[in-house]
């Protein structure tokens, strides 16, 4: 058993491995952001992009998720509606320079095809 990089007090398997690696289906934008999350610490390339909307979709490269080290995640809030959602989470990493840093965000997600994906981010917190 190892503990989920997500911060759920879960096992891995039983947390984010369930949508990584066996492929469920995220029921809502909190659990994506974290199986996403989960997936940049493990340097899932193939679970990024496929869980991210084709039109804000970037070139992304494996090389491109060497050097950062993810240190946790904490959710601020979550949103989940009934085609978008939004949450709003910090997470602590360490740059390619060894520098610890946070990174604080307002992450969009939107049903594409029936499943939650990551769309962008958005300035603020959205009203209503």
């Amino acid at each position: 058993m190892s503990a989920c990089p997500c911060g759920r007090p879960a096992d891995y398997l039983q947390c984010c491995g369930r949508y990584l690696e066996q492929g469920a289906t995220v029921p809502d934008c909190e659990t994506l952001m974290r199986s996403r999350y989960t997936a940049f610490v493990r340097k899932d390339l193939n679970y990024l992009l496929n869980s991210w909307h084709p039109t804000t979709r970037p070139d992304l490269q494996a090389g491109d998720l060497e050097g950062t080290v993810w240190l946790g995640l904490e959710v601020l809030r979550a949103k989940t509606g009934f085609k978008k959602g939004f949450v709003e989470f910090r997470a602590r990493y360490r740059d390619d320079n060894g520098v610890e840093q946070e990174l604080h965000d307002i992450s969009r997600f939107a049903q594409h095809k029936k499943r939650w994906v990551y769309q962008d981010d958005v300035e603020a917190w959205p009203e209503g």
